[in-house]
């Protein structure tokens, strides 16, 4: 699902609500959530799961065309740990 799909199926569900607003809702939720992680933040959603961000250290690796050592720079990386209650609702049997 695409952020435009996410909006679209948040209208039909809510319409008494104006679509530029629920846009603006979806823009503000997910720009808070990467605010927090660039603080270093944790953002935890309760039933849905918890973002983080997780450093990768710099490491020697390979040009895989030329298979010349190229340093490859430390960096950081979102991580996302799935919640118990979205665990149960996918893996029900």
């Amino acid at each position: 699902m695409t952020k435009s799909e996410l909006i679209a199926r948040l209208a039909a569900q809510n319409p008494t609500l104006y679509h530029r607003d629920i846009e603006r809702l979806v823009n503000t939720v997910f720009d808070t959530i990467i605010e927090a992680l660039e603080d270093g933040n944790r953002v935890e959603l309760r039933g849905f799961g918890a973002f983080s961000v997780r450093h990768r250290d710099g490491r020697m690796g390979r040009n895989p065309r030329t298979g010349e050592a190229v340093e490859v720079a430390p960096k950081s990386v979102p991580f996302f740990k799935m919640g118990k209650g979205m665990k149960e609702r996918l893996n029900k049997s």
